[in-house]
């Protein structure tokens, strides 16, 4: 009984504590990513794409998503309407930078897929119906990049005429 009391203790503790990857705490930030990923396999693989983080406090910003790695892979996919998850988050900019990425897989015509990534105390869970083709084993990078939004230059005035 006393052990059960004891295990029944440190369990609160720790949740008490906050300890252990995945658990949300006081002051975290609620964020999710909405993308869209084009990209092709021959032992190298390469992914670009684009999308929107949006979160709990009124923050969003548009980003750019970029995914390399190699291994014994080969495809082309194409993912439109991705879903992302972010925990861990105390400041939209924290969701900026490399994911490391493993995976195995084997997909064909319409797929669906998930996979949950990480840096550092920010944790990535994505998920996303696409098309296409691919199979095999790899790893990588999956990165996020704050889009810049391009200002359109002011028309210079014209020069005056001499007469």
């Amino acid at each position: 009984m006393s052990r059960i009391l004891a295990k029944t203790g440190a369990v609160l503790l720790i949740a008490a504590c906050g300890i252990g990857g995945g658990v949300a705490q006081a002051g975290d930030l609620s964020c999710d990513m909405s993308f869209t990923l084009k990209g092709w396999s021959i032992l190298y693989k390469t992914a670009k794409g684009h999308g929107t983080v949006t979160c709990s406090d009124g923050s969003s910003m548009k980003v750019h998503i970029s995914s390399t790695g190699g291994g014994l892979t080969v495809g082309k996919t194409t993912i439109d309407d991705g879903k992302g998850e972010f925990t861990g988050v105390k400041n939209i900019h924290d969701v900026l930078g490399g994911y490391a990425t493993g995976s195995a897989h084997a997909a064909a015509v319409k797929a669906g897929d998930a996979e949950v990534l990480t840096k550092g105390e920010v944790s990535l869970a994505i998920s996303g119906t696409g098309r296409g083709w691919d199979i095999g084993v790899d790893l990588g990078d999956f990165r996020i990049t704050e889009a810049k939004s391009k200002v359109a230059a002011a028309p210079a005035a014209a020069a005056p005429v001499k007469q």
